[in-house]
């Protein structure tokens, strides 16, 4: 007995993930931006798969008086191989496409739910370990914190912001493609 295959309809959905996936590499997941009295128009760190942008000096100046240590590509090592992870993944959606595999579009369905709850998780494992392993002889003495994965916090003077940006909406969309197909052939 054959395997059940997915209609080209679907294929095309699978295949629409894994290009979203490809293209979210161009664009930043996360972002911070930080607001306070001495810098109303803010400052930010900005997150892509593969690389930190924004004004990382000049935060990591900022947190040492409270004794955070810096933020680094190299604090991050998910920077050096998330990247191959999602080509792997859209390499994956694309075999799936085109063999129109029914059980490889359930087990990627699952990966993809792991991945996202790892990837939250450790964006909060950092966020909490950057926030609450604060240096004892910072000049500041501010009690631990952790600050949210999306919404508003305030430390200090400072309130943050803290936010998905396009590339993990893209993500979200890839993922919306890849419930399509389930939804669509639910009864075949």
């Amino acid at each position: 007995m054959a395997a059940a295959k997915l209609s080209p309809l679907s294929a095309v959905f699978v295949g629409a993930a894994g290009g979203l996936l490809l293209l979210s590499l161009a664009f930043p997941w996360w972002g911070m931006d930080f607001i306070a009295p001495q810098y109303p128009e803010g400052l930010e760190i900005i997150v892509y798969p593969n690389r930190l942008e924004g004004d990382i000096d000049i935060i990591n100046g900022l947190n040492h008086y409270i004794g955070m240590k810096p933020f680094s590509e190299e604090s991050f090592p998910e920077l050096g191989y998330l990247s191959y992870i999602v080509i792997a993944m859209a390499i994956a959606a694309f075999i799936i496409a085109f063999t129109r595999s029914k059980r490889g579009l359930y087990v990627f369905i699952a990966a993809f739910l792991i991945g996202g709850a790892l990837g939250l998780y450790d964006i909060h494992r950092w966020l909490a370990d950057f926030g609450t392993n604060l240096n004892d002889n910072a000049p500041i003495d501010i009690d631990p914190f952790v600050p949210p994965i999306f919404g508003e916090n305030r430390i200090a003077n400072f309130t943050t912001f803290s936010y998905f940006a396009t590339g993990a909406y893209l993500v979200g969309v890839a993922f919306v493609c890849l419930l399509v197909p389930l939804w669509k052939e639910r009864k075949t």
